[in-house]
């Protein structure tokens, strides 16, 4: 139980710093998201491994990293920490907000940024938290959180910046569905599951 209220206040917490600072449109927002996903990943690392993404928790599950029995109960908690968040931004701005890509962007455009950006996070997630030699270390946070903030700065505009089913999806079940929601589940799925092998051939030695 600690793990998935951990997983769902995470996620919560993400979504609620996403929506405060990308409603009002705020030329900082991309820092907000990247710092707030480092604090988050301090508080959550040593209970859930601080997922708060569903495409991490998928990759981390076809990396062996994770027990079968948790792939569903992180799933819909993230799911559920996503949608309350979009509601608390309602809430206190008037207005609910799920990610969109620009509409001048075509369907490749967008599946490329949301893929190779989630792919980058993973292997970054991999790699300062999975390894023996890493174990212990202070900055995985930092790294994971300054990778988001990198990502969102660089393709925001382009998908909309999510790298994240739950932030894709999670906020329409809140906010309405506008039929574009399924890249934001088959780009960064696709991306994260994809990094997997890249790391295990950095392992190889």
């Amino acid at each position: 139980m600690p793990r998935y209220v951990t997983e769902f206040l995470g996620t919560y917490f993400l979504v609620l710093f996403i929506g405060l600072a990308v409603v009002p449109a705020s030329s900082f927002a991309p820092l907000t998201i990247g710092l707030g996903l480092t604090v988050l990943v301090y508080m959550g690392g040593p209970v859930s491994g601080a997922h708060y993404n569903p495409a991490v928790t998928i990759a981390f599950r076809v990396q062996g990293h994770m027990r079968s029995n948790d792939l569903v109960p992180y799933l819909a908690v993230q799911f559920a920490g996503a949608a309350l968040a979009t509601l608390t931004v309602g809430l206190i701005l008037g207005t609910t907000f799920a990610p969109a890509p620009d509409p001048e962007a075509s369907v490749l455009a967008v599946l490329a940024v949301e893929f190779l950006f989630t792919f980058l996070l993973m292997l970054v997630i991999l790699n300062v938290a999975v390894p023996e030699e890493v174990q212990g270390n202070h900055y995985y946070g930092v790294a994971i959180g300054f990778t988001i903030a990198a990502a969102a700065f660089a393709g925001g505009a382009i998908s909309g910046g999510a790298y994240n089913p739950a932030v894709g999806l999670g906020t329409a079940l809140a906010h309405g569905f506008a039929g574009h929601e399924w890249v934001y589940l088959v780009g960064p799925v696709a991306g994260s599951v994809a990094s997997v092998p890249v790391f295990a051939l950095q392992q190889r030695s």
